[in-house]
């Protein structure tokens, strides 16, 4: 029997109405099973945002107001009649502080995915010992930071400080002085430490990265004869990206909003005051709650911008 040409046909490719039905449903549940975590999530993180971001438009000293007072865009730009500006935008401790949190970030995410890698592969190899060498390189990870930055600042110590002692007797540093009084390498000092206290998390991630590459892959790369080197570069870190990526989101973000080893070190040190170290010292020590919440909107939104950028990467990458 033939239809004809007006009759409704069934098209192959169209999902039957039940199978559609039971999709919107188990969406409904999922969305159902979420809300309380989306509740908490808006109380715990939202109204803080929501209410840091008022408080940037305002001009609030917690010492002096009962109450914050409106004061629009000034916490971030404002001009006197003199000619001078009061605004986060127009501070120099402000743009040093970017700065400084700029470097620190970019120089200690790098030499971290380096040497994570290189821990990672050594791991992942056929050695001897790898379990008691993934447990050693555990250790500084596992100390808290605050222990950690004290330790290193006894280290530093222009006096007794073991590496301050060996930069003296190197020449690099002048009698007395400390890679943590010496403006010029204080920043890096502080690199220092975070590199050695956050290279065993990335290579955590990045040997759960490689654990997910077959084995045989390279079993059939040693048949077809390629040497070690073009394994890894042609094998390893095209399969190692995705792991490679979400390590380095997960380090730039914690590099960014970086506070405590830092401030345990130096405190308020304009050569490694960070953006973070920068608004705890409005808000608290100067009492300003409305110039630190414009300083603290500022730094969301520069997380957020190196946030988008790196998902955006990732869509391109892998779509």
């Amino acid at each position: 029997m033939t239809h004809s040409p007006t009759e409704p046909q069934l098209s192959a490719a169209q999902p039957p109405r039940r199978t559609r039905g039971l999709e919107a449903s188990r969406a409904r549940t999922a969305f159902w099973l979420l809300l309380p975590t989306l509740i908490v999530l808006a109380l715990v993180a939202g109204y803080p945002l929501l209410r840091t971001i008022y408080l940037s438009f305002t001009d609030y000293n917690i010492n002096t107001d009962a109450h914050p007072v409106w004061a629009g865009l000034s916490n971030y730009w404002y001009t006197t009649d003199e000619g001078i500006g009061l605004g986060v935008l127009q501070s120099p401790d402000w743009w040093r502080a970017v700065g400084n949190t700029l470097r620190f970030t970019v120089s200690s995410v790098v030499l971290e995915t380096l040497l994570g890698l290189a821990l990672a592969l050594v791991i992942n190899s056929k050695i001897r010992g790898k379990s008691m060498l993934r447990t050693a390189i555990l250790v500084p990870w596992a100390i808290p930071t605050v222990v950690s930055a004290q330790m290193w600042n006894w280290m530093y110590n222009d006096s007794f400080g073991i590496l301050s002692d060996w930069g003296q007797k190197l020449g690099i540093l002048g009698q007395g002085q400390s890679f943590i009084s010496n403006t010029d390498t204080a920043l890096w000092a502080l690199v220092a430490v975070d590199v050695w206290k956050t290279a065993p998390f990335m290579a955590l991630l990045l040997l759960a990265g490689l654990q997910t590459i077959p084995s045989d892959m390279y079993e059939a790369a040693d048949v077809d004869g390629a040497s070690k080197v073009t394994q890894f570069w042609r094998l390893t870190l095209p399969l190692l990206t995705p792991a490679l990526l979400v390590a380095l989101i997960f380090r730039t973000l914690d590099a960014l909003r970086v506070f405590d080893m830092p401030y345990v070190v130096k405190g308020n040190s304009p050569e490694t005051m960070t953006m973070s170290i920068y608004a705890r010292q409005q808000m608290f020590d100067n009492a300003q709650f409305g110039y630190g919440s414009a300083v603290s909107v500022l730094i969301f939104l520069i997380i957020m911008l190196f946030t988008v950028g790196y998902i955006t990467s990732l869509r391109v990458r892998f779509d």
